[in-house]
């Protein structure tokens, strides 16, 4: 979600009200509640939130040897996840502080935090930005005990952390530091630790043997001349990122900054150079960023409305809200196509292009996608100029009229996992000649903003 920082409680008590939109055909719409599926996916579970989380919504996922971590406003869960079909939560770590963004890399797992807090603390309340000791940036914890994860260390960074990106160093370095890209933006003349114009990101440097020395080792300005500011229909105008994925074997990153999306030459892992640049007149708001296994394309989403509004419908059409796909030619970005779920929502129900990750599928480019209370989206843009939707899963809209939704969709090892904000973690199978080739790929490690390549057959 990229509501505008220091905006969030007012975002939660929008979604908890009707949307407004035109509505979609009542043909279109299934019955309130109800999960519906294309022929080739099945709903292999649902696992309710746990009672310490159950009142906040969840948000990202990242998983380790079969285990999933999914991220919640209020904290974050883990779940065994070895055997799908019997997935079960471990534990619950109260610890509140959106969006809490995650990533794993061993024992440490990095959640963000984009709300200002009275403290480091998980037992931090809330507290206004402009006040000098109020914190917001990232938590480590030590995860090697899933029943009793250990808070280890803090990194305050301005402006927050809306959301984080794991680099494993390069080299040698790659035994010795991890890199965390930290993503936020909205700065205001009023908040202390967070002065316009911003326009960068902050590096924290965690030494694997120490992470608890883990520390801001950079913060590159990332728009020197101020990005796009002035194109009509921004959300807001750009002032730093809001999400970065890297492709740490390739010594690439992509960044949804707002108002621009760019391209990162990330060698230096504490100076990423920035080597392309592109603005789009549909787009008001670069969210999300997904390379191609061959880093020959990337996929950049556009969050209209933020995540609160209602634009999977014919008022709102094709190409905002949407997808876009690009073509990396001589190192800069061609656009070549929209995509976009082509069934309407209705007018009660949050959609959008949000949270998803590639499924490794040798030879084509497919990957799965959450939309909010459009559900996930199965789509293969091996062709950009032509991409389709091969297979869905959603549920009806909320019978209350209420806003929710899947906030992240990602495959990891013959599965797709959903976190929906009310429902909890939904696990989902698709069985389609396109995509079964996958269940070959393994993964021990998937952080789906730190991309990894596969090849068929054989994890990484």
């Amino acid at each position: 979600m990229s509501i505008p920082r220091r905006a969030l409680v007012a975002v939660a008590a929008a979604l908890a009200l009707p949307l407004t939109a035109i509505p979609a055909s009542a043909a279109d719409i299934p019955p309130a509640d109800t999960v519906v599926t294309s022929p080739n996916v099945t709903h292999v579970l649902n696992i309710p939130k746990p009672a310490p989380l159950a009142t906040t919504i969840n948000t990202d996922i990242a998983f380790q040897d079969g285990y999933a971590y999914v991220g919640n406003y209020g904290g974050f869960s883990i779940y065994d996840v070895r055997d799908p079909k019997r997935a079960t939560p471990v534990s619950s770590v109260v610890c509140p502080g959106s969006q809490m963004d995650v990533s794993v890399y061993g024992d440490l797992l990095f959640t963000a935090v984009d709300s200002s807090r009275s403290d480091d603390s998980c037992n931090s309340t809330a507290l206004t930005a402009d006040h000098k000791e109020a914190w917001e940036g990232v938590r480590i914890f030590d995860v090697s005990d899933k029943a009793n994860p250990k808070y280890i260390k803090s990194v305050e960074t301005n402006c927050g952390s809306h959301t984080l990106t794991l680099v494993p160093g390069r080299g040698h370095d790659r035994n010795r530091n991890v890199y965390i890209y930290v993503s936020s933006y909205n700065p205001s003349s009023t908040f202390p630790d967070c002065q316009p114009p911003h326009d960068k990101i902050s590096i924290i440097k965690v030494p694997l043997r120490n992470p608890a020395e883990a520390a801001v080792a950079a913060t590159p300005v990332v728009f020197p001349d101020g990005g796009n500011e002035t194109q009509p229909g921004l959300l807001v105008p750009t002032s730093g990122c809001h999400d970065i994925t890297a492709y740490a074997e390739k010594d690439i990153a992509a960044g949804a900054c707002m108002g621009d999306g760019v391209l990162f030459d990330i060698r230096d892992r504490l100076n990423p150079v920035v080597t392309a640049r592109t603005t789009d007149p549909n787009f008001a708001f670069w969210h999300s960023a997904t390379f191609s296994n061959d880093a020959r394309k990337v996929v950049f989403t556009d969050e209209l409305g933020g995540g609160g509004q209602a634009t999977c419908n014919e008022a709102t059409g094709p190409n905002r809200g949407a997808d876009a796909i690009y073509e990396i030619v001589r190192g800069q970005l061609v656009f070549k196509s929209y995509f976009k779920i082509p069934r309407y929502q209705a007018d009660s129900e949050n959609c959008v292009a949000h949270n998803g990750s590639l499924i490794p599928v040798k030879g084509r480019d497919i990957m799965v996608q959450a939309w909010y209370m459009g559900g996930l989206s199965v789509w293969d843009f091996t062709d950009a100029a032509h991409p389709r939707e091969i297979g869905y899963f959603e549920r009806g809209p909320r019978a209350d009229g209420t806003g929710g939704g899947i906030w992240s969709a990602y495959y990891y090892n013959g599965y797709i996992y959903g976190a929906d904000f009310h429902h909890g973690l939904d696990i989902v199978r698709i069985d389609d000649r396109l995509t079964d080739s996958a269940r070959h790929v393994r993964t021990d490690r998937l952080n789906v903003q730190s991309q990894e390549s596969y090849r068929a057959g054989r994890g990484h």
